[in-house]
């Protein structure tokens, strides 16, 4: 909800109240959580970080963070030394911690999914979970918007609300499907039970696009992305000189310098020109410029602000769980029945590409090597070509019904007599 003034009626203006008394240094700071640090620090190797840097929270430990730090790596910062870049985030990170402590009682599906799921982790493989919960009724009337998504503060463990896991896993969602149908799915409820027990009515050819394409086209983008980074430092040597180039030429001496080829000249421009704008708007999404424009990544590069390639865009983690998708794809296309888990041949490619030992464009033809597999098993499949949308109908109801009827009949439990208070609208005068 907004905290801006909003016309009523009979009142004339007034705001919803909360947000004008917020301490930043005691608001929580979730898993993702852009902060600026109050203090300055020494990392490693003895690299000064002064204060007013921008990070993201990777974890919580010992009373305080880790933070990532583009250029400098993870580091551990206390609580007081911390606090949200943006006042928008303080009012996500309070409702977020409410309504994690409030509706985790509803919880009625639990999965542990990842790489322990696929047969992929080790010692250092975080446990990942994911699962479903349901509205108490009072929850879902009034002005407030009840949340869809409960996400621990860590990062770790997500939970979906019941309406939004059905209408994600009928687009055939890869994290979805992935929660209703690797092994171990726990129910904690009946509800849990009834979808377990209708999770089918979700399953159709639709795979072959959310899990297969996609994967296909995130790859090329993938590595057409690492290839680029590879330049990104010389961009940023070009923004010192003087005169600074402007975008065009900085454009043309990238395209020419690329190894990426281009159906000509004019679509090489056009292909360089995207990626010097894709880098601005990263680094002012990470809070490293004044501006999302060139002008501010000219003063940026300037001011001294080279930095290596985006561990994002590097990471192997994102290429094996890409290739592991089509791999997901195939086999449930061909078979009817989805596997998770990665033996074999496979199992060891995968780990190869996760330690980071198998190029990025090595992978990008390990997938499209497996890419007639994957059309042939979609073009052979029995699955049916839409989910059962009339099955996933009458699944809603009965849930929303069984959620009313304890409600109503106050049955001891997080959904009856024991529901979470619903959270209540506040409103004062402006004046």
């Amino acid at each position: 909800m907004s905290d801006s003034p909003t016309d009523t009626p009979r009142q004339g203006s007034a705001r919803i109240r909360g947000l004008e008394q917020v301490d930043r240094l005691s608001v929580p700071l979730p898993h993702g959580t852009e902060v600026t640090t109050r203090v300055e620090r020494m990392a490693s190797g003895g690299r000064r970080i002064p204060q007013g840097v921008v990070g993201r929270v990777v974890r919580a430990h010992d009373g305080g963070f880790d933070v990532q730090i583009v250029g400098v790596g993870e580091v551990w910062f206390a609580r007081e030394e911390l606090v949200p870049r943006r006042m928008g985030q303080v009012n996500f990170a309070r409702r977020r911690e409410a309504a994690w402590s409030a509706l985790t009682p509803c919880v009625v599906l639990e999965t542990r999914v990842g790489s322990h799921a696929w047969g992929l982790a080790n010692e250092n493989s975080d446990v990942d979970v994911r699962g479903v919960f349901a509205l108490p009724l009072p929850w879902t009337f009034g002005l407030v918007e009840a949340p869809m998504d409960l996400v621990s503060a860590d990062g770790s463990t997500t939970y979906w609300e019941v309406r939004k896991t059905v209408e994600q896993a009928l687009r055939a969602d890869p994290n979805t499907l992935e929660t209703l149908f690797v092994p171990g799915a726990t129910a904690k409820d009946v509800l849990g039970e009834w979808l377990l027990a209708e999770r089918g009515a979700f399953v159709s050819k639709a795979i072959f696009g959310s899990f297969g394409r996609y994967a296909m086209s995130q790859l090329d983008k993938l590595t057409r992305s690492q290839r680029l980074a590879e330049h990104r430092d010389l961009l940023l040597e070009w923004l010192c000189e003087d005169p600074a180039p402007d975008l065009d030429e900085v454009a043309k001496r990238l395209a020419a310098v690329s190894p990426r080829t281009a159906p000509s000249q004019q679509d090489a421009l056009l292909a360089a020109k995207t990626y010097v704008k894709q880098l601005y708007r990263s680094l002012w999404d990470q809070g490293l410029l004044t501006a999302n424009d060139f002008a501010a990544l000219t003063a940026y590069a300037r001011g001294g602000g080279q930095r290596p390639p985006s561990a994002r865009e590097l990471r192997p983690k994102n290429a094996y769980n890409l290739l592991r998708l089509v791999a997901t794809a195939t086999g449930w296309l061909r078979t009817g029945e989805p596997t998770f888990e990665a033996t074999g041949a496979l199992k060891a490619r995968l780990l190869d590409i996760k330690a980071g030992r198998v190029p990025l464009e090595d992978v990008l033809r390990d997938a499209e090597a497996m890419a007639p597999d994957l059309e042939a098993a979609h073009r052979e499949s029995r699955l049916p070509e839409h989910p059962d949308y009339e099955r996933a109908d009458r699944l809603l109801r009965r849930v929303g019904d069984e959620v009313a009827r304890r409600w109503v009949l106050k049955e001891p439990g997080p959904l009856g007599r024991d529901a979470p208070e619903a959270p209540a609208m506040e409103w004062r005068d402006s004046e």
